[in-house]
């Protein structure tokens, strides 16, 4: 070793820069994954907050069905069966997936989600629950593709995994923030002093 050169000695295990270094290097992956969970998060509440499915449950929460739990009700299935009909004109024999009935309100609606043969989902049907009449047909997914993108299955069951890790990165993280904090607050100042530095 030549004069006045020193040797960098690993930091020892469980000391505060033993657990800055961990912090800082698990850190600097997870930032970018929480910008992407924060941006995707975003989007979805604000779909939420300002979509149309939103709008029309707010709506809907203080009107009473005209459809009731009782023997012999089966104002239900007049609906379902026009709705049927409809569906079956447009896509014949097609495979429905499940029918979601929304009674209430000023435009009741029927929805079929019909599948592909062989299994996998195809398109929504939404009907006028009081003529039959299509109002209109959309691609069926069973969730939508940005909560997909969210949670990261839209990119596989790799993709899922993934968010795993980085969520638990993200456990990590803080976790390791907070030993930090701890370990370098002001042991000698006084009040809240002791905390906030």
């Amino acid at each position: 070793m030549t004069t006045g050169s020193f040797e960098r000695r690993p930091p020892q295990r469980g000391s505060v820069n033993w657990w800055r270094r961990w912090h800082r290097w698990i850190g600097f992956p997870t930032a970018l994954f929480l910008v992407w969970a924060g941006v995707t998060g975003t989007l979805v509440a604000f779909t939420e907050f300002f979509g149309e499915d939103e709008a029309l449950r707010e709506q809907l929460r203080t009107m009473e069905s005209p459809v009731h739990a009782a023997p012999g009700d089966t104002a239900m299935l007049a609906p379902l069966a026009r709705a049927v009909a409809t569906v079956a004109s447009q896509a014949p024999n097609a495979p429905i997936d499940k029918v979601v009935l929304q009674l209430k309100g000023p435009a009741p609606t029927v929805a079929v989600f019909t599948g592909k043969r062989g299994g996998g989902e195809d398109r929504q049907f939404v009907i006028d629950a009081r003529n039959g009449a299509m109002l209109r047909i959309e691609s069926y997914a069973d969730k939508p593709f940005l909560y997909r993108l969210h949670s990261g299955e839209a990119f596989g069951d790799g993709g899922l995994v993934f968010a795993m890790g980085w969520g638990l990165a993200l456990v990590v993280l803080t976790c390791t923030g907070v030993w930090l904090w701890w370990r370098l607050r002001r042991r000698e100042a006084t009040g809240w002093r002791r905390f906030f530095y």
